[in-house]
């Protein structure tokens, strides 16, 4: 497995949202244990694990916290490349056309940077962009307070960050890699997806019970949509209906008619974090990531048109990111407390594999 350094200037900061960590004998221990339970089912499922379903999907990465993000071959699901950042890295996504991957980051802390007299520095986040085949950094891009989630519109034009501590939102003019807009939102804004049709995103804010819901034509916070508490993530359905988000706080899915923004939910699993819906618009999966001190380990699957729990499937402790392969056979989980990614068959929501990654490995994205 080669590594490739990126030097980054290294800066102060404190935390990371939702991050986890764990002793390593209890990561080990962990990592065993779900390891010996997915042998069998492994085993039940080799027909149905063969390249042809998924050798559409080249890579996948995982952005992780630790310092560093892993470029996954998909056919192997081993890791083929460790590239090494100084910083934690909170949320990766590759571009529409496969050619780029995003990446928020908050910088290392320096112990001689620490304080400017007895005031903390501000420190800004970075917005990373490497090219998906040689891995090469193209461009640092500074944004806001501690980044979190980072989203390329479907038309490629724009890349868009949230800022946790700024209560805003970057907008990153892919042309240049440069900042040419930043947007007001709710408090603490997290997670987010953005329509195909590239025109609005929807906000999760982790410090209200709120939905920001921006038009990326005039650049402006356009409504809020009250959705319950500690909302973490969003997506929306490829018809623009529907808007699904993660109710932290309340152990629940909240499923959301844009058209009257009528909310109603759907009780999931404990400290649910990010959620994907299929390319169907059927379902929505649910990582339930839980706590350092009590965290779950599974991703629950909703129907969305009865709007009920269809299967639970177990996955590692601390089940955070979740994304699709783009034919709806594969769901790719990362396991915050434990290191590693977990591989579902979605057929049978069955685990078929589950192997190390990086440290704290927190947001995910596939490269077709």
């Amino acid at each position: 497995m080669k590594k490739t350094k990126i030097s980054l200037i290294i800066l102060l900061v404190s935390g990371a949202i939702l991050a986890g960590c764990s002793s390593e004998s209890d990561q080990s221990s962990a990592v065993q244990k779900v390891k010996e339970e997915t042998q069998t089912q492994s085993s039940e499922l080799a027909t149905d694990t063969t390249l042809s379903e998924t050798e559409s999907i080249k890579y996948y990465f995982t952005g992780n916290e630790g310092g560093s993000i892993s470029k996954i071959d998909a056919s192997s699901n081993e890791v083929v490349e460790t590239i090494e950042v100084d910083g934690a890295v909170h949320n990766v996504q590759v571009s529409p056309d496969g050619k780029i991957l995003g990446a928020t980051v908050v910088p290392a802390m320096n112990n001689d940077e620490e304080s400017h007299g007895d005031m903390p520095m501000e420190i800004k986040g970075q917005a990373l962009f490497f090219d998906t085949k040689t891995n090469e950094l193209l461009n640092t891009t500074e944004v806001g307070n501690h980044p979190a989630h980072f989203v390329f519109t479907e038309d490629g034009k724009y890349a868009l960050v949230t800022n946790n501590e700024d209560n805003t939102v970057s907008v990153i003019d892919m042309g240049s890699f440069s900042v040419i807009e930043t947007i007001d939102s709710g408090k603490g804004p997290h997670g987010f997806r953005i329509s195909v049709d590239s025109q609005k995103a929807y906000i999760a804010n982790m410090g209200e019970d709120s939905v920001s819901v921006l038009n990326l034509e005039t650049m402006e916070e356009e409504k809020k949509i009250t959705v319950g508490s500690t909302p973490v993530t969003t997506d929306i359905t490829s018809d623009g209906k529907t808007l699904v988000t993660t109710l932290n706080a309340e152990n629940m899915l909240a499923i959301v008619d844009l058209a009257t923004d009528q909310v109603e939910k759907v009780e999931v699993g404990k400290g649910p974090a990010q959620v994907y819906i299929d390319g169907n618009n059927q379902y929505a999966y649910v990582a339930n990531q839980g706590t350092v001190d009590a965290p779950s380990n599974s991703v629950t699957v909703v129907d969305l048109a009865s709007k009920k729990v269809t299967a639970t499937i177990e996955t590692g402790n601390g089940a955070h990111g979740v994304v699709l392969s783009s034919d709806n056979k594969r769901l790719y989980v990362t396991n915050m407390f434990e290191n590693t990614v977990t591989v579902i068959a979605t057929e049978q929501n069955k685990v078929i594999d589950t192997f190390e990654v990086g440290e704290i490995p927190n947001g995910i994205s596939i490269m077709n």
